[in-house]
Formats: C-alpha cells, sequence, structure tokens
C-alpha cells in the first residue's frame, strides 16, 4: 500500500474531478466548486508523497497529468461555461474548448520536458483554480469579461514563461 500511496492521492484528484463534472451537469455549482479545490489540495501532495516515500515514476507522472485535465482542465471550463459563457452559444463553447485544449498541450509538453525546478508556461492546476475562484465574483463580472479570460488563461499555459518552482 505504501508503494501506491502517491498514485491513490492522484487517482482520488482524478475523483474530485469526475465528480465536480457531474456536480456541474445537475447544476450543482457550489459542490463543483468544492470538488475542484479539494482536488487541487490533493494535487498539491502527491508529488510530494511520492519524493518522500521515493515512489516517483514515469506511471505517476501519467496519471497525475491525466488527473490535471480532468480536475484543473475539463472542470472548470464546464463550470464556468454553465455559469456564464452557455449565453456567448457558439463563441462560448470555443472559449470553452480553447481553454481545455491548451491545457492539455501544457500538460503535454511538461511530461516530454526535463525537470529543471522550473514551471513553464501557467501551470493548468493554478490557471483551472483561478478560474474556479472566479465563480464567487460571477455575478459582479459582466459575462463578457470571460470571454477575455478563457483565452488569457489559455495562452499563458501555453506559453514559454518561466516560473520556479515552489
Amino acid at each position: 500500500m505504501k508503494s501506491q500511496a502517491a498514485n491513490f492521492i492522484t487517482i482520488s484528484n482524478m475523483s474530485f474531478g469526475g465528480a465536480a463534472i457531474m456536480a456541474t451537469l445537475h447544476e450543482y455549482y457550489s459542490y463543483s466548486v468544492l470538488f475542484i479545490f479539494i482536488a487541487a489540495l490533493l494535487d498539491r501532495y502527491d508529488g510530494k508523497v511520492a519524493r518522500a516515500l521515493g515512489q516517483v515514476s514515469d506511471l505517476g507522472k501519467q496519471l497525475d497529468s491525466m488527473s490535471d485535465i480532468i480536475s484543473f482542465g475539463v472542470a472548470p471550463a464546464l463550470l464556468m461555461y454553465e455559469v456564464v459563457l452557455v449565453d456567448f452559444g457558439f463563441v462560448g463553447m470555443m472559449m470553452t474548448v480553447l481553454y481545455i485544449v491548451c491545457g492539455a498541450m501544457r500538460l503535454a509538453r511538461f511530461n516530454i520536458s526535463e525537470a529543471n525546478g522550473y514551471f513553464t508556461g501557467l501551470p493548468i492546476t493554478a490557471a483551472g483554480t483561478l478560474l474556479t475562484l472566479t465563480y464567487f465574483a460571477s455575478t459582479a463580472f459582466h459575462p463578457a469579461f470571460y470571454l477575455f479570460l478563457f483565452p488569457i488563461l489559455a495562452l499563458l499555459m501555453i506559453s514559454t514563461f518561466t516560473l520556479k518552482k515552489v
């Protein structure tokens, strides 16, 4: 069991991401937000647990990316699409898909890069958490704000700026 502790945390992250998607589909938006935040908390610790137990693996790295695209790509994008972008029709759908695609590209680039102590581009976890946080201000922002926020976050994820890992 000890050898699978990090993978269990990662699968828990993925499960909360899936639950967030299902909550959104049933219009339980507050639960969706909660589940995404729990996924973010779990994501924060899966790598730390793997390193602490000496269980870092290629499988774990790939599993983490699959979890991240669900929990911080699809779940927040779908949540905010349903809350604000649905009224924009095709354009709202395109912004949502753009965000998800750029998140997947960001994760794929991460998976083929060498670990050097830096992130290239905005990590999808940060982008998804930020997008989810805006749920709390969604009534304060004009819905058109999201037509700019989605592509900005998408472009930041695939950009080449670097951030030191914490």
